[in-house]
């Protein structure tokens, strides 16, 4: 889906969401200012249920915004026109990614923060760090995402 945006602003959308498993709300209200460059986090201010929590800042989403010098003041997501991205916009940027990669499915910002989770514990990260990125107060919440792992490890032996 990144490779298939082409407008850097758009393509920021998905990374911030697939590599921060942030929630459509939280993305919206996110400012530069939560960014913390040095020491690799981002402070979520506008969490659900209005808890904060920190997250890390992947280095491949550093890397990008560096690079592309996309760091400013104020608002994160702001159009051409100096307005807010609404939830509307992030959904149309994810469902017309999804289309322009060949992906079928229906794809959601939901979808991006389900993947971030799911890829996360395939790769051995313990569920209960998993569940504080996520900002779940309760656990089970976030052990669905075992069932869609467990499915996975399961078609594995039919590979034999």
């Amino acid at each position: 889906m990144f490779e298939s945006t082409l407008n850097l602003k758009h393509r920021l959308v998905l990374m911030f969401l697939y590599y921060t498993g942030v929630r459509l709300n939280e993305i919206v209200n996110l400012m530069w200012e939560d960014m913390d460059f040095q020491r690799g986090t981002i402070h979520l201010k506008t969490a659900k249920g209005e808890k904060e929590r920190i997250i890390f800042f992947h280095e491949k989403l550093k890397n990008f915004i560096e690079y592309f010098s996309l760091k400013k003041d104020g608002i994160v997501f702001v159009s051409n026109h100096g307005k807010k991205y609404d939830k509307r916009t992030i959904q149309a940027i994810v469902r017309n990614a999804a289309i322009k990669a060949g992906i079928n499915k229906r794809t959601t910002p939901h979808t991006l923060r389900h993947s971030f989770a799911t890829h996360l514990l395939e790769a051995g990260a313990d569920i209960r760090h998993i569940q504080k990125l996520l900002g779940h107060a309760n656990l089970q919440t976030t052990q669905v995402y075992t069932h869609v792992a467990n499915k996975d490890i399961n078609k594995l032996a039919n590979l034999l």
